[in-house]
Parts: structure tokens; sequence; C-alpha cells
């Protein structure tokens, strides 16, 4: 088995010394001051807290706000939604949380604007949150990195392959940092999942079933009365122009839904694409591709079917998006074994795989002690690459866009990975990307 490498080769040195860095200066009640110039131009001091500013405020935000204030050093200081009332919400949100788990009531409150593009003006912002619908992500991201900002942006990490391109240009040519929120990353059990197959103990992987939902279809909701408190041009954005429904963009978070923008191709990927954008990725880390990804798409001969693609990786390992009846998870067999992951459970055949001690294992994974979060926070400080980088979060998405490409042509198709395209096949290299609308 090959050994796990980081994207960018980081070095064993720059690895330790960002190990040093993390439990030298953030360990609770470090006083540890380094100056700016000892680390360069463009380095934040590891003393320093960082500021943050969220795009995108809608019921995600939630849960992101809560952690990022109670878990991290970082300081949440500005925000930006199309809507008004989600502005509002989240000033709020931030602000009682400072106020209950850090006890500043004092605490400075959040400045909202409409346009992202304000926020991204500021000069004490050092990263960003992106939690957008999925065709905004490599927009805002790559606005936000030449504007200067770090970025921490939702998954799928772009709408499409062409987006994916070009962000991985602009974070490679502004030496941005950026995080994708693939965090199952950060979950103990999805890395010993993977540390076990990529140390042979299934023996040679022959297949991998991966169930997560469908792939996207066209915009087809009613159009309702559009709300007075959203820009609906600028939600929109590069997409089309859709007919505004509640179901699509509720104007609260307080709502028993998730927002359905994930459903449609037009904003969206699909199920398909959100939770694919987890289990795929769980299957590019485990079998050390997350440079790479399947040459080979074969769809099932009904064009109206919504499972049974077949993927194959050129080492010849076939994965297949079927419902093997645990709900959404991954079940990888091995010529020794088999292994079924998912965020409720890990379960090997024989059982006693499961108890394998890792600990002087060949490979070891990139171990980010729980924390997806500050995982960013801590690269956005040593400039060191976090455990999802741009080009693993794209190359996942990748895999999801293929596969609704897939979907919607009905034939089998022949990816190069290394040049991204499709091999003799004009059409399908033409639905890696789209025209953007003018707004």
């Amino acid at each position: 088995m090959k050994n796990s490498k980081k994207s960018n080769k980081i070095s064993k040195q720059s690895l330790s010394r960002r190990g040093f860095l993390t439990k030298t200066t953030l360990a609770v009640g470090a006083v540890t001051i380094l100056p700016r110039h000892v680390f360069g131009r463009g380095f934040t001091a590891p003393s320093d807290r960082l500021n943050l500013g969220f795009i995108g405020l809608g019921k995600q935000c939630q849960g992101l706000a809560k952690n990022f204030t109670a878990n991290t050093n970082a300081q949440i200081i500005a925000a930006s939604d199309v809507w008004s009332t989600k502005n509002d919400w989240f000033k709020g949100h931030v602000e009682r949380i400072y106020a209950e788990k850090r006890n500043q009531s004092n605490y400075t409150s959040v400045t909202t604007y409409l346009n992202y593009k304000e926020l991204l003006e500021r000069n004490d912002i050092d990263g960003v949150v992106i939690a957008t619908p999925d065709h905004w992500h490599a927009i805002q991201a790559i606005d936000a990195m030449k504007a200067g900002k770090d970025v921490y942006c939702e998954k799928p990490l772009t709408h499409n392959i062409e987006e994916g391109i070009e962000l991985v240009k602009t974070t490679n040519k502004t030496g941005q940092i950026l995080q994708t929120g693939s965090m199952q990353r950060s979950w103990s059990s999805f890395r010993k999942a993977c540390e076990l197959v990529r140390n042979g103990y299934l023996g040679d992987i022959k297949q991998v079933l991966v169930n997560v939902g469908d792939p996207a279809i066209p915009y087809n909701l009613k159009a309702e009365t559009m709300p007075s408190e959203i820009n609906w041009n600028n939600w929109c954005g590069p997409a089309p122009l859709l007919a505004y429904n509640h179901r699509l963009a509720p104007s609260r978070n307080d709502v028993d839904f998730w927002p359905d923008w994930r459903l449609y191709e037009e904003v969206g990927g699909g199920i398909l694409c959100d939770w694919g954008a987890h289990m795929f990725d769980i299957v590019q880390w485990a079998l050390d591709m997350d440079r790479s990804g399947p040459v080979k798409y074969v769809p099932p001969t009904d064009k109206n079917a919504v499972r049974g693609l077949k993927m194959y990786y050129d080492n010849g390992v076939e994965m297949i998006h079927e419902d093997f009846g645990r709900g959404w998870g991954v079940r990888f067999i091995g010529s020794e074994g088999t292994m079924d992951v998912s965020r409720s459970y890990l379960e090997t055949t024989p059982e006693n795989l499961l108890s394998t001690d890792l600990t002087n294992a060949k490979v070891k994974l990139y171990n980010t002690e729980g924390n997806h979060l500050k995982d960013w926070l801590d690269a956005m400080k040593t400039r060191t690459q976090p455990i999802c980088d741009v080009e693993t979060g794209h190359r996942s998405a990748t895999v999801c866009n293929i596969a609704n490409i897939a979907y919607n042509l009905g034939r089998p198709l022949e990816w190069n990975p290394t040049k991204e395209k499709f091999l003799k096949d004009s059409e399908a290299n033409r639905m890696r990307g789209r025209k953007a609308r003018k707004f």
C-alpha cells in the first residue's frame, strides 16, 4: 500500500512545526507572543485571534456559528446574506452565543451586509465561512481569496467541474488556505475505517458500495409570491432566474425542513452531490485517490434509474452507487473482509478486524483530533494545508458532478483525471461547466 501524502507534499518538518505551534500557542492559558516578521509577510501570529466573516446565513449556519464561537478562538465580526431576515437572525444568534458561552455581554455587534463583496472589502477579516447554496460556492470563494481571505467552504465544494478547476488555480495562485467542509474526515470512526483499508486489513479492495441520494433534477416548483425581504435576483445569481418558492429558499431558518435547493440541477447537485460529497469523499480517502478519481462511469440502462451507476478506478476497483440497505453509508468489499461505515455504525467482517491496533500502522492518516473547524484555523496560522484542502474537495465534488452527468446522458463515460476531460465525448465535456447568467 502507498504511504499517505498531503496534497502539496508538506514535509515532515512543516508538520512537526505545525504540531509544535498548535500545542504551545493554542493551548488554554498560553501566552507566547510571536512577532509577525518571524514568519514572513502575510503570516498571522499564533497568538492572534482570527476575525471571521460568514457568507450565506441559512440553516447550516446555526451549527457552524455555535461551533466556531464555542470551540475555537476565532471571533465572528461580520456576516452577509441576500435575506434581510437572515442577516438580523444571524446577528442576534451570534451575539447570544458570545454572551452565553464566553460570558461576553459587551461583545461588539456583528456587522451585516446584503452584498457579500462589501464584507470582503474589510481589511480586519482574516477568513470567511461560505455556506451559501452550491451554485455560489466557487464564485464567492474565488472572490474571497482574491481579496486576501482564507476560506472555509461548505461541501460540495463546487457546483460544476470547471468551477473546481478554476478554484484550485486561484487557491494555488493566491496562496490562501481553503478547507472544504467535508467534516467526516475529522471523525475518528471514518479515519479508522480508511486506515484499515490503507493498511491492507481488508485485503485487496474489489468493490465499494456507496448509498447516497438521488441525482439532480430540473427545477419544478410552482411560483409563489416573492417576499419583500430578499434580493431574489442576487440569490439566483449565476444560475437561471428561477420562480420563487419557499421550499427552495425559506425566509427564516426556524423551519422543519432543509431547503430544497439541494435537489435541483440549476442551484444544487441533488442529494447525490449533497451526501456524495461526504461518502464518495471517504472512498477517495480510503483508496488514496485524493488527487484522482474514477476513470470510467457506466450508468444503468434505464435512464429513469436513480441508483446503479458503476464507477471504475484505474486500479480496477469498482464503486457502485447502490442502496445496500443501511442508510447513507459505504461498504468496502475486500479479499480478506468487508466493512460498513456511516455516521451511525462502523462494522467489519470478520468482527476482530475492528479491534485492530493501528498505533504502529505503516499508514497513518491526518488526525485533526476531531475538530474540523479548528484544523482550518490552525492551518491559517501556520500556513500549512488543512485535512480537506482545495484539491481534495474539488476531486470529491468532481466524482459527484460526473455521476450526475452520467445519469443525465445515460451512456458510459471515460474520464481522464489528469487532464480533467472526458475522452471523445464533446457533449459531456460541455457539461463540465455552464455559462453564468448576467445579473
